[in-house]
């Protein structure tokens, strides 16, 4: 299923991808892509649904993050080789785990606001793992039960205040807007293998990230069981999980994203996101 959230910010409401390329309202079923919903019972439950009877969404509606409720927006860092190498950092000996605030989170086309004294905003395509049931002390055999599905997520970042700035990479990660997620939440069923997915980014029309989740170093299971032994992971929380080489930071030379800037991106099954930059 292609699970998401239609209407407009904080009041969306919980639909679906039907084959026919329609959005399907499930207002009359769950309250929200959230919660009890992405459990393995409530997945269950939404699939059984015959989606061609479920009323028909007219037009073209804003679309919301895919997931709500999340209690949990964790960040991996440096966990593609080749992007590692194009910052001039080595791989690490274990994941890099950082926090996104979960207010930066918004829909996969709405605008994203470049901060005050900000200059050298960035872009990231990555793949994004929605946790449909409680994870704590998982092992890798086990991780994909706690998987709900997988979305597409561009982790925005301000590259002077993650790194030149002093503390941790969360403040470089967090503003409003630096989440896009969606469109749709892809349940695990749809996608054979999350580590062989092509993905994409581009910028005014000019492609700067070409790759695979091929070449990632900890994979979906390895890091769903590896988080799991420092936190619990409960149903919405998101996993991004690192971005291929073509980030603006290792560009010669460097480029960052201005306003009137227009991202487009996309992973192999999961949709595409398009966003136009403004003035924060």
């Amino acid at each position: 299923m292609k699970l998401l959230r239609y209407g407009a910010p904080g009041l969306e409401k919980p639909g679906l991808l039907a084959g026919d390329g329609t959005i399907r309202d499930l207002s009359a079923h769950v309250p929200d892509i959230a919660g009890d919903t992405l459990l393995p019972e409530g997945l269950a439950a939404l699939a059984a649904l015959d989606a061609d009877s479920l009323p028909r969404v007219e037009g073209n509606p804003r679309l919301g993050p895919c997931v709500a409720g999340t209690g949990k927006f964790i960040c991996i860092g440096l966990n593609y080789s080749d992007h590692a190498a194009e910052t001039g950092a080595k791989v690490p000996p274990e994941p890099i785990i950082f926090m996104k605030a979960t207010s930066a989170i918004v829909g996969p086309n709405d605008d994203v606001e470049i901060p005050r004294t900000s200059q050298k905003t960035d872009w990231e395509v990555e793949l994004g793992i929605v946790i449909g049931k409680t994870a704590k002390y998982v092992s890798e055999d086990e991780a994909l039960d706690h998987v709900a599905g997988y979305c597409v997520i561009n982790d925005i970042s301000e590259r002077a205040f993650q790194a030149e700035r002093h503390g941790q990479w969360t403040k470089g990660k967090s503003a409003d807007t630096f989440g896009p997620t969606g469109p749709w939440l892809v349940t695990k069923d749809e996608i054979a293998d999350p580590q062989n997915l092509k993905m994409w980014l581009e910028v005014n029309g000019h492609r700067y990230q070409d790759g695979s989740t091929a070449t990632m170093v900890y994979g979906v299971k390895y890091l769903v069981s590896y988080l799991s032994q420092f936190m619990s992971l409960r149903p919405g929380d998101i996993i991004s999980t690192g971005t291929p080489p073509g980030v603006g930071l290792g560009q010669n030379p460097q480029v960052f994203l201005k306003p009137g800037d227009v991202m487009e991106l996309s992973i192999e099954g999961l949709g595409t996101q398009k966003q136009k930059t403004v003035q924060g």
